[in-house]
């Protein structure tokens, strides 16, 4: 499965952490969009879905969540509960994010903007898709 946990590298002093992301340094791909899920309900999981060419990269900026990554053979579920850990999916990757504390703020990067068509919503049609 490609995907992968990034550590960041935290920079700062006394005053407090800083870290940066940067295209094609920290973040293996160009930047086209920014979302941020927050005010999630409880038990309500987000996600559920593929996208047959968009990456993404997934940072827990405040509080925790989990995310399961499927590639069709093998799902492994991360705990994003670390400012400084992002978790890297790849295209053709089903992603459900779930288990959201009260106070999550999940941060997503992606590669292309937002396309309707890029989206596989149905886990059937998924398994086909990826034969």
């Amino acid at each position: 499965m490609n995907s992968q946990l990034i550590d960041f590298t935290i920079m700062g002093d006394e005053r407090g952490s800083l870290i940066a992301l940067e295209e094609h340094h920290n973040v293996p791909f160009d930047i086209k969009r920014v979302f941020y899920i927050y005010g999630t309900q409880e038990g309500v999981p987000r996600g559920q879905h593929a996208h047959y060419k968009t990456k993404q990269l997934l940072v827990a900026i405040s509080g925790s969540c989990k995310v399961t990554l499927d590639d069709g053979k093998t799902a492994i579920t991360h705990i994003l509960n670390k400012p400084n850990i992002g978790l890297f999916q790849d295209a053709l990757i089903w992603g459900k994010m779930h288990d959201f504390s009260q106070d999550c703020v999940l941060l997503v990067f992606a590669d292309t903007y937002y396309d309707d068509s890029d989206y596989i919503r149905d886990y059937d049609k998924f398994l086909e898709v990826i034969k």
